[in-house]
């Protein structure tokens, strides 16, 4: 079993606005099961399509299998079994060594950003970019599961 080890952290959008980044990718993600205890999410890319089930959070800690599928799998699965869905441009940004995913919500979450880092354990020390605001780690609204179906235009 995997275990994704990851914090989240609001975005201040006029910092982020004037920083230097890659062309992002465009994200469409669909729930086929979500629950506190453990979601089952499709994902489809630009160029790949997973499908991921997550358990738990503990801390920042949770368990997480994550298969890459075939596309058109993946879409016939959002179109025809997916209870919720979200789409996103995901950007990725190097900085101090990390890999921070930077995703800029769109449609009915437009004007939410949130940065994530994947971590090898939960008191690794890192450095943060000038444009990460708020820590929201373990805050459930933020989770992209609950976005899906409580989007950001409703809070």
């Amino acid at each position: 079993m995997a275990l994704e080890i990851e914090r989240k952290y609001l975005v201040n959008h006029e910092k982020w606005e004037k920083s230097e980044r890659t062309d992002g990718q465009f994200y469409r993600q669909g729930y086929l099961l979500t629950d506190p205890n453990k979601t089952i999410r499709v994902r489809v890319t630009d160029t790949k399509s997973f499908l991921t089930i997550k358990g738990l959070s503990v801390g920042a800690t949770r368990p997480e299998f994550e298969y890459e599928i075939p596309k058109d799998d993946a879409k016939q699965l959002l179109d025809m079994f997916a209870i919720a869905d979200l789409t996103k441009i995901r950007y990725k940004v190097l900085f101090e060594n990390k890999v921070w995913e930077v995703d800029e919500f769109l449609g009915e979450n437009e004007g939410l950003i949130v940065a994530e880092i994947e971590l090898l354990n939960e008191n690794e020390v890192f450095a943060l970019p000038n444009w990460v605001d708020k820590e929201v780690t373990g805050e459930q609204k933020y989770y992209n599961s609950n976005l899906s179906s409580n989007p950001f235009k409703n809070w």
